[in-house]
């Protein structure tokens, strides 16, 4: 699937890449939903009813991913409520092994997420993924996600990285199309982002099932 004699820097996501995405998909669809009820006195089902649209309405911007928005605009502490779940939080399969791997070969490892600080920090916190990588970039430092092209060209700012040796690996389609057309050559996506849900269908793009296929 790759030629790592042809790759210098690996750019990886995070949720849903390195880690479950069950953790974020309980949290938004369950968790947050039943704590707002209960903030409102409402049911979990119309709780859940008047947030999925503000949700939706929010996808594919930074605001999306800002714990900060989302503790304003629903009036509740949204870190200190990931905690309540952050047991959930869990490394996918073989990811610390491709990492140590990676450093073997002498490739950077790079993690590039668009978590907000807050929540990049408690995951670190849970998993100490933070000992495997080269550098944690965290796109809320630019104001932008990882879907809008714009942001490829404040990372390469950030992090000087030859397009046509670097692959990024990452669970999102929209993100790997960004990517595809600022000009990185190698792209993976991720067939198994929650370990809970049915695979997913890359589209275009080859996936991985697991790091062991493509750990050097």
């Amino acid at each position: 699937m790759l030629d790592w004699k042809q790759i210098d820097t690996v750019l990886l996501d995070m949720d849903g890449t390195l880690l479950d995405l069950n953790f974020d998909n309980h949290f938004w669809r369950e968790h947050i939903p039943l704590r707002y009820a209960e903030k409102q006195g409402m049911d979990i089902k119309a709780a859940k009813q008047e947030l999925f649209p503000k949700f939706r309405s929010a996808e594919g911007t930074i605001d999306w991913y800002c714990v900060d928005y989302w503790s304003e605009q629903l009036g509740l502490d949204i870190a200190m409520l990931k905690q309540e779940v952050d047991h959930l939080i869990a490394i996918h399969p073989h990811v610390i092994e491709f990492l140590d791997r990676l450093k073997q070969h002498n490739k950077q490892r790079v993690l590039v997420t668009n978590a907000h600080h807050k929540s990049l920090m408690l995951k670190l916190d849970r998993t100490a993924l933070n000992n495997h990588l080269d550098e944690i970039i965290c796109a809320h430092e630019f104001r932008l996600p990882k879907e809008q092209e714009a942001f490829w060209d404040k990372l390469h700012q950030r992090l000087p990285f030859d397009k046509s040796r670097t692959l990024l690996v990452d669970d999102s389609l929209p993100v790997l199309r960004s990517a595809r057309d600022y000009g990185i050559r190698n792209l993976l996506g991720v067939r198994n982002p929650d370990s809970q849900h049915p695979p997913k269908d890359p589209e275009e793009f080859q996936a991985i099932v697991d790091f062991r296929d493509i750990t050097p």
